[in-house]
């Protein structure tokens, strides 16, 4: 009989490790599963409709997640610092998102809001925008490709991104969020392209 899954309902229960969520759930509320280090798995059933900003950030174990064909509305952040995920699925009859190279797009203006937690990163050709906190926490994450068709990077884009060199931002980005790059604590190089008119702070 269970809807919803309200704003931090498990938050910091890092004892957890599986969870079975009914079909009757609709909404997966922000920081819901915040924290829960010990979670190596979840299914998200088709009947979720929205899951809130950061619900799963910090499950640094989790291996996979499959977005079903209900799930129209993913908030900021749900994966940060998720470091165990590698395979990230989209339904393929989802209205509102796809997966290519293991990334989350979102289809109404192929914007990325989760690049998969790789060592080397290829950003699809196609994609506008790098999300807000889209790679955000990815420790491993040495190496991203940005395609030309990318115009603006988001805020905390790159945040944490601990094991990143070097990055060329293309001449098609005009627009770098604030933090985009914050805590990124061996980067050494950053090429910025001719086009960008707007860095955010920090």
């Amino acid at each position: 009989s269970v809807t919803s899954i309200g704003r931090y309902a498990f938050k910091g229960c890092s004892g957890l490790t599986s969870i079975t969520i009914p079909d009757s759930v609709t909404s997966i509320g922000y920081y819901a599963f915040s924290n829960c280090s010990g979670l190596t798995s979840i299914t998200i059933p088709n009947s979720v409709t929205s899951i809130g900003s950061f619900a799963f950030e910090r499950c640094t174990i989790l291996r996979s997640i499959t977005i079903p064909d209900s799930l129209t509305s993913i908030g900021q952040g749900v994966f940060s610092y998720c470091n165990g995920l590698t395979i990230i699925t989209v339904s393929a009859n989802n209205p509102a998102y796809y997966s290519s190279n293991n990334c989350i797009i979102k289809k109404s203006d192929n914007s990325l809001i989760k690049g998969c937690y790789t060592f080397v990163s290829v950003i699809p050709n196609g994609v506008t925008s790098i999300g807000d906190y889209a790679f955000s926490g990815c420790t491993v994450l040495r190496s991203v490709t940005i395609p030309d068709s990318v115009t603006s990077i988001g805020d905390s884009a790159f945040r944490g991104c601990d094991a990143l060199t070097s990055i060329k931002i293309p001449d098609s980005v005009t627009s770098i969020g604030d933090a985009a790059f914050a805590v990124c604590m061996d980067l050494t190089s950053i090429t910025i392209g001719n086009s960008v008119t707007s860095i955010g702070e920090r």
